[in-house]
């Protein structure tokens, strides 16, 4: 939250903690959000790109079409990409 805060977020992206990921995105969960289709593709994007690639491997294990951003939320900022504040 602090970073968004100060940095701005992506427009229209739905933000999930990463502690509850799994659980907000596993078709088979009784937690999952359902604004998310079951066969919808998931763009996961963290700060930098690191921790957004073991998540989207976690997700691909859940069945999920999951895959992330390198250089993660910096580098879309960097290139110049929507953000809103």
């Amino acid at each position: 939250m602090e970073q968004r805060d100060r940095d701005g977020a992506i427009p229209g992206a739905l933000v999930i903690d990463r502690n509850v990921l799994e659980w907000r995105l596993d078709p088979a969960s009784d937690c999952r959000d359902p604004s998310v289709g079951r066969r919808q593709p998931i763009v996961i994007i963290c700060n930098e790109g690191y921790s957004s690639s073991l998540a989207a491997a976690t997700l691909r294990l859940l069945g999920r079409d999951a895959t992330d951003v390198i250089g993660g939320f910096q580098k879309w900022r960097q290139c110049g990409l929507p953000v809103a504040r």
